[in-house]
């Protein structure tokens, strides 16, 4: 019996408390944004062959890796040529034009990966590096994997989440965000800290988009990763049910169909975007 059966079988005995729902932000927005590629994505086993792979992300998995690797040196090898390096070994070619696209591309990110490194301090230990964080609520086991966790005289816990895509970020990214504020708030029940500020850092243009998050403000964040989760529950439990219809799983066309790895299975979803090259989401220096 797996997770999401065992918490229909919990729901249905009485004076038996439910069982919390585990899920990421990640599986919550995919709900949001296209009940059909959840499905696709979480419930089907074995799940669609995805599309080809995409250099965007070829991109963004390389540098994160390659930031990872930096603050994993002793501090006094963390310089930025050693962020260079660690770009050069991590680097992935997948979904790229060709080999001489795949080149010039790891090129700007070195060098977005030096300037970035060139404003941080090597001395300063991170309170966590990809680390997973956690936190339950009333329904929900809620947890995530950040990218990096500061820990700021003047600010104190910091989640830092790094960005590579073509648009840089603006305050409300970040103020908006799910992920980033339920990483906020399992970070503080992780660490057992406050943990107010998110920050995303745009690593080709230098931008960093803050935000400061009050109590009301994180509590917020929990009431909806709550609503959305709830409704993915129910989504979860009709599929159990046999279920694969339209009904439970509705497709959400729209631009971003383009970008959808499940593009080939959704005929909605072809017919409401234009099919996207592997490398058209690369930003337009890179």
């Amino acid at each position: 019996m797996d997770s999401v059966t065992a918490l229909g079988v919990q729901q249905e005995l009485a004076g038996m408390p439910a069982r919390l729902y585990p899920c990421t932000p990640t599986r919550l927005t995919t709900w949001l944004d296209c009940p059909r590629r959840y499905r696709f994505a979480y419930l089907d086993r074995p799940a669609p062959p995805k599309g080809p792979p995409w250099a965007h992300n070829s991109l963004g998995a390389a540098v994160h890796s390659a930031l990872a690797d930096w603050w994993s040196l002793p501090a006094e090898r963390r310089t930025p040529r050693a962020g260079v390096a660690a770009v050069h070994r991590r680097w992935l070619t997948e979904g790229f034009r060709d080999a001489t696209q795949s080149a010039a591309v790891r090129e700007r990110a070195c060098d977005w990966v030096e300037a970035y490194l060139e404003g941080i301090d090597p001395a300063i230990e991170p309170v966590g590096v990809e680390r997973t964080v956690s936190t339950p609520t009333r329904t929900l086991v809620l947890s995530g994997r950040v990218d990096r966790i500061d820990d700021r005289p003047d600010a104190g816990l910091v989640i830092v989440d790094y960005k590579t895509g073509r648009r840089p970020p603006e305050e409300s990214d970040a103020r908006a965000s799910l992920a980033l504020g339920v990483y906020a708030v399992a970070t503080a029940r992780t660490l057992r800290r406050p943990c107010t500020r998110v920050e995303l850092h745009h690593l080709p243009t230098g931008t960093v988009a803050a935000a400061e998050h009050g109590s009301a403000g994180l509590e917020r964040k929990v009431a909806e990763a709550e609503s959305i989760a709830a409704d993915a529950v129910r989504a979860d439990r009709a599929y159990e049910e046999g279920r694969r219809d339209n009904a439970a799983f509705p497709p959400a066309p729209s631009p971003a169909c383009s970008w959808c790895d499940f593009r080939r299975h959704c005929p909605e979803g072809q017919a409401a975007s234009p099919e996207r090259q592997s490398w058209a989401g690369l930003p337009s220096d890179a």
